[in-house]
């Protein structure tokens, strides 16, 4: 006899936010999920909805300047501790206010959401290649993949709790436009992970997206489009790992 089929998995996924083509990664995304067919997947703009996720094994985030509210993030919190799996991807630890003099700063206003995902953004350099490098080869979402070097914007942020890096790089320079715009030489999550209770996240801070209509009341038309990871394979080699993690009913999965 041939094996069973898969059992069904659902999975809520939050693609929503500023200053990025959200569109673009959503299709992506959704099509990796598609990949598997047993997987069916509820797609909403913002933190509403979450009892959702009771039904769910995994949720996926890719937004920018976008904050589950206190009620939704002590749901997500929950959720996490009996055992949800969350894929945050690029910005979803970002809050971004422009100051009186065009400055852009991250405040510190949302402890609850930034002690769960482990880190906050606070400012990027212009978009350039770094090298990304992999600092634990023995683990399911990085091993066989090398060092390697790409073109995407570098998410320098503060670790406001414990996390298991898998990816880094070093940052040394300005980050300019930023209230944090001097950065001394720092290492920088690329990829980790994070457990709360049974539960566990991964962040991946690569797939910057802009297209060229994406900054309204600021530039009608952005001329340049910028895909980032998402020119390359590396990068969606990362995303189909880690839905085959989230999809395994083992918690966590492998360290």
């Amino acid at each position: 006899m041939g094996e069973q089929p898969a059992k069904r998995i659902d999975a809520h996924f939050v693609a929503a936010g500023k200053y990025h083509d959200i569109d673009y990664p959503r299709l992506e995304i959704l099509k990796l999920l598609a990949e598997h067919p047993h997987i069916r997947t509820t797609v909403a703009a913002d933190y509403s909805g979450l009892e959702r996720l009771d039904q769910c094994r995994f949720l996926i985030t890719y937004t920018c300047d976008l904050m589950p509210s206190e009620d939704q993030a002590k749901q997500l919190r929950t959720w996490l501790e009996a055992g949800g799996k969350w894929l945050a991807l690029h910005g979803t630890n970002s809050i971004l206010v422009f100051t009186e003099e065009g400055l852009v700063a991250c405040p510190e206003d949302r402890p609850d959401v930034f002690d769960m995902l482990g880190t906050q953004f606070k400012a990027h350099p212009v978009i350039g290649p770094f090298e990304v490098e992999v600092v634990n080869k023995d683990h399911e979402l990085t091993r066989g993949i090398d060092d390697f070097e790409v073109v995407d914007e570098l998410y320098l942020s503060k670790t406001t709790a414990e996390i298991d890096t898998l990816m880094q790089t070093t940052f040394e320079g300005e980050a300019t436009g930023f209230v944090e715009a001097d950065w001394k030489k720092t290492a920088v999550p690329i990829l980790y992970t994070r457990d709360i209770g049974k539960g566990r996240i991964v962040y991946n801070t690569l797939g910057h997206c802009r297209g060229h209509y994406d900054l309204p009341g600021m530039q009608d038309f952005y001329p340049h489009k910028e895909m980032c990871a998402w020119n390359y394979d590396v990068y969606y080699d990362l995303l189909r790992r880690s839905i085959g993690w989230a999809q395994r009913d083992d918690t966590r999965g492998e360290s």
